[in-house]
């Protein structure tokens, strides 16, 4: 039985851990045991911070808006409480990017939260209006039959064979004229040379 050798294959496997470990710090990038230890412990990070990243971007956002919410005279859970008894649907992410960039439209959201509060707009009061397309109703037209016209067919009219011209016979070589003067019963054929045939057969 013939020899196996691993070499290539683990260098191979090795070299693809070690990409995968390029910057890690001190020997976690150039030792393959280490470099392999660290890429599992990345991969289990890896899996929990990217549930862990939408829990530190909610409170990004509530921080953000209720510092919004402070320069305008009311708390975070008054804020939030008002703007859902006004019927008003917008989620963090846009209100906290409201605050940064557009202090006017959240100040007035701040007013709509504060009505909402005191009970002068209440989430029944709000409409939201969506525009219907109207459908037309389509009626579907009877077919109307088309009498089909029965196209006679004329008889083809036999095309009368056409005399063969100077240059036509001349384009052919020795052994077709003579199959020719043979066709129509010339004397001598067998003995003319081509321009004689090509005279004969004109006449």
């Amino acid at each position: 039985m013939a020899r196996v050798k691993r070499g290539p294959v683990a260098k191979t496997r090795r070299r693809k851990v070690l990409k995968q470990a390029k910057g890690y710090f001190g020997s976690k990038h150039r030792l393959y045991k280490t470099a392999q230890e660290q890429l599992f412990h990345s991969g289990t990070y890896a899996y929990r911070d990217r549930k862990q990243n939408k829990r530190n971007f909610r409170r990004l956002w509530i921080i953000r808006i209720n510092a919004a919410c402070e320069q305008n005279d009311i708390s975070y859970s008054r804020f939030i409480n008002g703007l859902n008894k006004a019927g008003v649907e917008i989620n963090r992410k846009m209100l906290a990017e409201l605050a940064v960039s557009n202090p006017k439209a959240f100040s007035e959201l701040v007013r709509m939260a504060k009505d909402g509060l005191t009970g002068k707009v209440k989430k029944e009061d709000v409409k939201v209006e969506t525009k219907k397309e109207e459908v037309k109703p389509v009626v579907k037209k009877t077919e109307e039959k088309q009498e089909v016209k029965k196209e006679e067919v004329k008889p083809a009219k036999e095309d009368k064979p056409k005399k063969e011209t100077k240059e036509d016979l001349n384009s052919k070589t020795v052994a077709e004229l003579k199959e020719m003067a043979k066709a129509k019963n010339l004397t001598g054929y067998s003995t003319m040379k081509k321009a004689d045939l090509i005279k004969e057969l004109n006449k």
